[in-house]
């Protein structure tokens, strides 16, 4: 920025006789971004002339041009935008307002200190400066002479250094001592350049005296070398002598270190002795527990583990390399692995004949079980079993092969032995459900063990019989395995409910106990590895789950082991899922509403499992019996759709409530009773909504085929009792069908009311759209009289036609037509009736006004009034 400034106050300012004072670089605010310079310059001739100058770049070559300049006695207002941050921008309000930015704000201060102070010095005019900090305004303005100084060369003032206090000092007291020196400058100079000379004689001397030490110090440094030379003969002789001291040392180190080394591998050697026999030496009872040990008490049991446990320490020693090289190393683990092999082979024998023990000491106990709704208990057999659930993960890490056919072994005899008892316990559920009578029999129950045989046969036979009434009419909404929803008392479906729920809760415990127990007792929970064994992934084959192995050894992975528990409890509970179908199709054929029950509980054992374990055979096999349910009501929903669509109606007798309304009532209650806090109310909301357009469909359509009821009176019965249903029940997510019921319901009412009571008074009815007639084409009220066909005299005639014992017989006539057409079971005549007295009472309002209006004057009246036709209609409804 300097070489800036003296480049524009030697081009374009010295030329005009200015001095440039101050300089920013800026550009406009707002536009794009052309940098200028503002310069504030004064005059060097009096008057002085204050100016701040735009000065620019010129397009055409590198050097600057003056393009505007304004005289700073029409500066009005400096604002600096902001006293207390860092803005760079600022406005200066001449003719008219110049906006600016900075390249920098301490640029722009400067510059704006620079104006105010020249407006102080030369002005001292009343400029407003606002937005700026005090402290760029808070210097005081020098006066007299310092004014015409600064209209000097400010650049030498600026600069000029002040001397500091030590320099004042000395020129204080070089002055004292020459009184002339103010006087008389050229004696003071003269006596200045003698005493310099004398200081430069005085420095002379000093050399030269100091040359003579020189040669002294350099005698002194000549006797130290010598010395030097005496001592540096005396270190060589030394270190001769120490030489040789230090060749016998090094011979006496290697002697020492030969010494160590030898001692060294003494204890190494003792040590791999130790660790050999320590390690690999088994004790003279463990033996005996491996060879001899007995596998029935559990004092044998635990002398057998901790033989077994030492014996797998002795084999799995980390032997240093060469040390299998050793014979005695090698015999002893001959040894090791003719006992390992031995004991493995009693313990898969022992477990053997456990398993097929406990299957025949199980199987006498099902007798116990055979009348009741439960299944044995296999604790006691667990809590056996689990005393040898160490011996058998030694097995595994041991000897694969005979722990995969311990498994095999296990899973063959315990599944013979579930698939007894569980169905056993399916055939006494299913005598529970549908007993050993006459009707047990109608579902296959038959022979003297009760066994179901589940005959499709019988069960296609069973039908539902006509009963004469009204709901003979048409196939039951609710299939309920081709048996009428009358026909089965609600405790026969709270009967079925407790006894699948019982059938669950027994078998739930059971497969969760036996999860826990393979677990625990197969050591599948853990991931283990043994070198030199093979151990495979299990995989199932036609003999039930087997072993691929691999030479890496140990399990492949803590899934791998889940997967195969999974395996395990699938081949054991093989028949679980079949028996859990064939109830459940049995409770659907018994009854169709089981289905709901069934979907609630189902949906809730399932949910719970998925919480303890979502991917266990429990819940995997439940999940699949879910689906199953979940179809069976599925089915249940559209078969019931497709039985409202095939609805036939009698041909003379009147409709009324149709069954399938009724029905949906029945169906909803229950279906609310049930599903009451249930997991899975979104499949019964969305049969809902299937079900009730299924019912609105069908109505419209019966109502539409019905020749002996009115469509309306169908229509407004059916949706009345609908929606009675829904408001009754408050089913939440039905709230627009609801809606919807209701104006059906009341559309239709209006409909039927405006229909059957037709015209009453139809000749009167005619003469009065006439008189409309006439008003629609322009007559007007007043001067309808006048008209031939609707004088006064026409008007008379046409009342006396309708005295008020003719009214009242019409009347009559109509309430038996219409309690001919509604049923007795909605109860809707009253309302029908009530709604019939309003219509009339507006049409008799109607007449009377057209009478007032365009018979105004004439006093002409019908014969009867508006409480006539309140008593008339009162004394009809009272007299049926």
């Amino acid at each position: 920025m300097t070489a800036i400034k003296h480049a524009l106050q030697r081009d374009i300012f010295t030329p005009n006789d200015e001095r440039l004072l101050s300089i920013v670089n800026v550009c406009k605010a707002g536009k794009k971004k052309r940098n200028c310079f503002l310069c504030a310059t004064v005059t060097t001739e009096r008057p002085v002339q204050v100016n701040v100058v735009k000065v620019k770049k010129s397009d055409k070559g590198d050097f600057y041009k003056r393009q505007t300049a304004w005289a700073l006695r029409d500066l009005a207002v400096v604002d600096a935008k902001d006293a207390i941050k860092e803005n760079p921008e600022f406005d200066l309000h001449f003719e008219k307002v110049y906006k600016w930015v900075a390249s920098s704000t301490a640029e722009k201060n400067t510059f704006i200190s620079c104006i105010w102070k020249l407006n102080q010095r030369y002005l001292r005019k009343k400029i407003d400066f606002i937005n700026v900090s005090s402290q760029l305004l808070e210097e005081s303005v020098p006066s007299g002479e310092n004014q015409n100084v600064a209209g000097g060369d400010e650049e030498v003032v600026d600069e000029y250094q002040e001397l500091n206090a030590r320099e004042e000092q000395d020129i204080e007291i070089m002055m004292e001592g020459c009184e002339y020196a103010i006087s008389n400058a050229e004696a003071f100079a003269d006596k200045l350049s003698r005493e310099l000379q004398v200081l430069d004689g005085a420095n002379i001397q000093s050399i030269m005296a100091s040359e003579k030490q020189v040669n002294i110090l350099m005698k002194l440094l000549d006797e130290a070398l010598k010395e030097v030379d005496q001592i540096e003969l005396k270190l060589s002789s030394y270190e001769e002598m120490l030489q040789s001291v230090k060749e016998q040392m090094d011979q006496i180190s290697e002697s020492n270190h030969l010494i160590h080394l030898s001692n060294t591998n003494n204890l190494k050697l003792l040590s791999e002795i130790e660790f050999i026999v320590n390690h690999m030496d088994l004790a003279k009872g463990h033996i005996k527990a491996l060879q001899e040990g007995d596998l029935s008490s559990s004092r044998g049991i635990e002398a057998c583990t901790n033989a077994a446990d030492a014996l797998l320490q002795c084999m799995n020693v980390a032997l240093q390399p060469g040390h299998e090289k050793l014979h005695a190393v090698k015999q002893q683990q001959q040894r090791f692995s003719d006992l390992r092999e031995q004991f493995a082979r009693r313990l898969a024998s022992h477990l053997n004949n456990v398993f097929v023990q406990q299957g025949h000491d199980q199987s006498s106990t099902l007798a116990q079980h055979s009348v009741e709704l439960t299944l044995p208990n296999h604790h006691p057999f667990h809590r056996d079993l689990l005393r040898y659930a160490k011996l058998m993960e030694w097995l595994k890490n041991t000897d694969y092969g005979k722990y995969d056919g311990l498994t095999k072994n296990y899973m063959d005899y315990l599944s013979r032995l579930y698939e007894r008892e569980i169905k056993d316990f399916f055939e006494v559920a299913k005598i529970k459900m549908t007993g050993a009578t006459k009707e047990g029999k109608k579902f296959g129950l038959h022979g003297s063990s009760g066994k179901l045989t589940g005959s499709t046969s019988s069960l296609n036979k069973i039908s539902v019989q006509s009963s004469g009434n009204r709901r003979s009419q048409s196939s039951s909404l609710l299939d309920m395995g081709n048996m009428s929803a009358s026909d089965l008392d609600v405790a026969d479906r709270t009967k079925f409910d407790k006894i699948f729920e019982q059938v669950l809760s027994e078998m739930e415990p059971l497969c969760l106990a036996e999860q826990d127990f393979i677990s625990k007792f197969f050591k599948l929970q853990q991931h283990l590895s043994i070198p030199g064994t093979a151990v495979g992934e299990a995989e199932e084959t036609d003999g039930g789950v087997s072993s691929r192995m691999h030479s890496t050894g140990g399990p492949q992975s803590v899934s791998s082991e889940n997967h195969m528990i999974r395996q395990m409890m699938t081949k054991i509970f093989r028949c679980v899922e079949p028996e859990l179908n064939n109830l459940i199709a049995l409770g659907d054929k018994i009854d169709s509403f089981n289905s709901l029950y069934m979907l609630v509980k189902m949906s809730h054992h399932v949910w719970t499992a998925q919480n303890v374990d979502p991917t266990s055979f429990l819940s995997t096999t439940l999940g699949n019996v879910l689906v199953t349910v979940k179809r069976n009501f599925d089915k249940c929903i559209s078969n019931q759709i497709k039985q409202m669509e095939d609805v036939k109606i009698s041909k003379k007798s009147k409709v009324g409530i149709l069954p399938f309304v009724a029905e949906f009532e029945e169906f909803a209650a229950l279906a609310e009773s049930i599903f009451k806090n249930a997991e899975r109310r979104g499949d019964l909301d969305k049969a809902y909504l299937k079900l009730i357009r299924g019912v609105f469909n069908n109505v419209e359509k019966v109502a539409n085929e019905s020749q002996k009821t009115p469509r309306d009176v169908v229509m407004m019965e059916n949706f009345h009792h609908i929606f009675a249903t829904l408001s009754r029940l408050k089913i939440s997510c039905l709230e627009t069908e609801k809606k919807e019921a209701k104006q059906k319901y009341t559309d239709h009412l209006q409909s039927y009311v405006i229909y059957s009571l037709g015209q009453p008074l139809e000749k009167l009815n005619h003469f009065f759209e006439g008189i409309e007639a006439r008003v629609a084409q322009g007559v007007r009220e007043e001067e309808v009289s006048y008209q031939l066909a609707f004088n006064k005299q026409e008007l008379r005639k046409v009342i006396k036609e309708y005295p008020g014992k003719e009214v009242k017989k019409g009347l009559d006539n109509l309430y038996k037509k219409v309690d001919k057409h509604l049923c007795e079971e909605e109860n809707l005549l009253q309302v029908v009736w009530h709604s019939m007295q309003d219509e009339f009472i507006r049409q008799y309002k109607h007449f009377e006004g057209l009478i007032a209006r365009c018979y105004p004057g004439s006093g002409i009246t019908m014969e009867f009034t508006i409480q006539d036709i309140l008593d008339y209609f009162s004394s009809i409804a009272q007299s049926h």
